[in-house]
C-alpha cells in the first residue's frame, strides 16, 4: 500500500498503521488474521533483560467497552524473545519495533544493550514503569527520569521511540526532556490510570488494585496529547496510540500531528482490527483525494 507509507524520523514504514505494544504478543500471533508484512510494523510486548511473572491475577477486567489491565509487564526477557519469537516475525517479512522496560535506569540500559544487533527497525522505550530508585514513582512522570532512560537506551544503536504517559500535567515538559536526551520519536500515549470494583466481592477487580484503562474512550485523551506535543515540537516524529478502532480514528490521530498510528486494545475484540483500520484509512484517503499520509500530518494546526 504505497499510498499509506510514512516515516517516523529515519524509519521508513510501508504503512502508517502499526500494532501496539502489549496487544499483539511477542511474535507472529496475529499472522492467522492477516499479512503482518502489510502493516507498518509489529510492535511487540515490552521486555526486560530478565523473565518476569508480572502482577497477581486477575490481571484484566472489562469496564463497559473499555479494558482495565494490570498485567505487570510479564515476559520472557530479551534473550529468550530474540531466540524464540523474533525469528517467527522475520519469516513473515514484517518490520519489527521492539519494546523495553526496566525498574531502574541501569535495567533500561541492560535491556537496550541486549537488543543491540537485533533485526528491528526501532526501540520503543516504555517509560510508564515504576522507578525503584525514586520511591516507585513512574519514570514517565518525571522529566529527569525520562531523560535518564532515554540516554541509557541509546546504547542499543537503534532509533529510540519514547512511550510517554497521559497521567501527568507535565507531558510537554517531559517530552522536551526526552527529545533533548536523544529520543528520536515520541509515542503518545500509554494507558490512563483507573480502577474497577467487584461489587459482589467488595474489592478491586484486579489483583494489583488499580490498572490502566484502554479502549475507545481514551482516544480524546491521546488526541490531546498528540496535538499538544505537535504544537510544541513541530519537527519531532510522533506515533499516536490510544483508543484507535477505525480508519477515521487513525485520520484524526494523524491530523492531530502523528506520523503513524498504533492499534492496540481493538485487537482484543477483533484480531483483524489493525488491517480493518488500515483499510478504513485507505478508503478515507481515496474519498478525499489524499495521496500521501504526510499531506495530512498535523492538518488541524493550520
Amino acid at each position: 500500500m504505497s499510498g499509506l507509507s510514512t516515516s517516523v524520523g529515519t524509519v521508513a514504514l510501508r504503512s502508517a498503521i502499526l500494532t501496539a505494544a502489549g496487544t499483539s504478543g511477542y511474535g507472529d500471533e496475529l499472522a492467522g488474521y492477516g499479512e503482518l508484512g502489510e502493516l507498518g510494523a509489529v510492535v511487540v510486548k515490552s521486555l526486560a533483560t530478565f523473565a518476569w511473572e508480572g502482577n497477581a491475577a486477575p490481571r484484566v477486567a472489562s469496564s463497559g467497552e473499555h479494558m482495565l489491565n494490570a498485567v505487570g509487564l510479564a515476559g520472557p526477557g530479551v534473550a529468550a524473545w530474540r531466540e524464540r519469537s523474533l525469528p517467527d516475525l522475520e519469516r513473515r517479512g514484517c518490520d519489527v519495533v521492539a519494546s523495553i522496560w526496566g525498574r531502574t535506569v541501569a535495567e533500561f540500559g541492560e535491556a537496550a544493550e541486549a537488543m543491540r544487533g537485533a533485526n528491528v527497525v526501532a526501540l520503543e522505550v516504555n517509560a510508564s514503569c515504576p522507578n525503584l530508585e525514586s520511591r516507585s514513582s513512574i519514570f514517565a512522570h518525571s522529566a529527569l527520569a525520562t531523560a535518564e532512560i532515554v540516554r541509557a537506551s541509546k546504547v542499543a544503536g537503534l532509533p529510540i521511540w519514547i512511550k510517554l504517559s497521559p497521567n501527568t500535567p507535565d507531558l510537554v515538559e517531559i517530552a522536551d526532556a526526552a527529545i533533548d536526551a536523544g529520543a528520536d520519536a515520541l509515542v503518545l500515549v500509554n494507558t490512563v490510570l483507573g480502577l474497577a470494583i467487584d461489587i459482589e466481592q467488595r474489592r478491586p477487580s484486579l489483583g494489583n488494585g488499580g490498572g490502566g484503562i484502554s479502549g475507545p474512550g481514551i482516544l480524546p485523551v491521546a488526541l490531546r496529547c498528540v496535538y499538544e506535543c505537535r504544537a510544541a515540537f513541530p519537527d519531532t516524529p510522533i506515533v499516536g496510540v490510544g483508543g484507535v478502532s477505525s480508519g477515521e480514528d487513525a485520520v484524526a490521530m494523524i491530523m492531530a500531528g502523528a506520523n503513524a498510528v498504533e492499534v492496540g486494545t481493538a485487537t482484543f475484540a477483533d484480531p483483524r482490527a489493525p488491517w480493518k483500520v488500515q483499510r478504513g484509512f485507505a478508503r478515507w484517503m481515496q474519498r478525499h483525494h489524499v495521496t500521501r499520509v504526510s499531506d495530512i500530518v498535523g492538518a488541524v494546526h493550520g
